[in-house]
């Protein structure tokens, strides 16, 4: 039986793979848990800098398995909350290489991630409309931070894809590269992550996010509260007076 998600590190960097080409690399209770277990592994990894998620063949992930959503679409959405918590509970930046079509969870997958860099054959689209649902897989949450109220409503009553240039522009995608540049382009940029201070990393992620739901001054003694806890670290230390030494010459 075939893996329906092929994961590979390589040094810091685990690239987790969709790996159901022959459907679009459809979600089905296979992959997802298969996605949240490995996400909870690796934020437990300390070796895993960084996690690089994309599709195997032409998709990056065509959202649900009809015939799954058919017999069991309560199931499939439910696991939806699994993968997007688990992502954004992860230490780690986790980056979307879109390399093709992202739709309905699909779409919501890469939304998820920290950052989404994709093919210039990619795009992404809230489907839903077209069999009579709703956005899930965190859909509702992620699309109004990301490009507006009116916009996000318009993509779902739309239901279309939209193409990488339109993406770019609208903030689904934070950047679009020619698509043979894809995978290094997005392993260049994982390993430079991966190679910044992890607690610095984790504590710069927790904070970005739980800024959406604070005020300022709570966000301000945050700040304060992580910059003494990181002050303490020997990385810190080490790159404070590396920093000072430097200047002095």
């Amino acid at each position: 039986m075939t893996d329906v998600l092929l994961s590979g590190r390589h040094d810091a960097v685990l690239t987790l793979t969709i790996n159901r080409p022959d459907a679009l690399n459809a979600l089905n209770r296979e992959t997802t848990r298969a996605l949240t277990t490995a996400f909870e592994a690796a934020a437990r990894d300390p070796e895993v800098g960084a996690i690089i998620v994309t599709g195997a063949g032409r998709a990056f992930c065509a959202g649900a398995d009809l015939s799954v959503l058919a017999e069991d679409g309560t199931s499939l959405v439910a696991a939806g909350k699994d993968v997007a918590l688990t992502i954004r509970a992860a230490p780690q930046p986790v980056l979307a290489a879109v390399n093709g079509p992202a739709a309905g969870g699909g779409a919501n997958l890469a939304l998820a991630c920290d950052y989404r860099i994709a093919s210039d054959q990619a795009s992404i689209g809230q489907v839903f409309h077209k069999l009579g649902l709703v956005p899930d897989w965190g859909g509702s949450f992620f699309l109004p931070r990301l490009v507006g109220t009116s916009r996000a409503l318009e993509l779902v009553w739309s239901a279309r894809m939209v193409p990488a240039d339109e993406a770019l522009a609208l903030g689904l995608f934070d950047r679009v590269v020619p698509h043979p540049a894809l995978a290094p382009e997005t392993r260049r940029l994982a390993e430079q992550w991966a190679a910044q201070p992890a607690e610095a990393v984790r504590r710069a992620k927790q904070a970005v996010y739980l800024s959406e739901v604070s005020s300022l001054a709570s966000m301000l003694d945050l700040e304060i509260t992580q910059q003494n806890e990181l002050f303490a670290t020997p990385e810190a230390r080490q790159r404070i007076g590396a920093a000072l030494s430097k200047r002095s010459h």
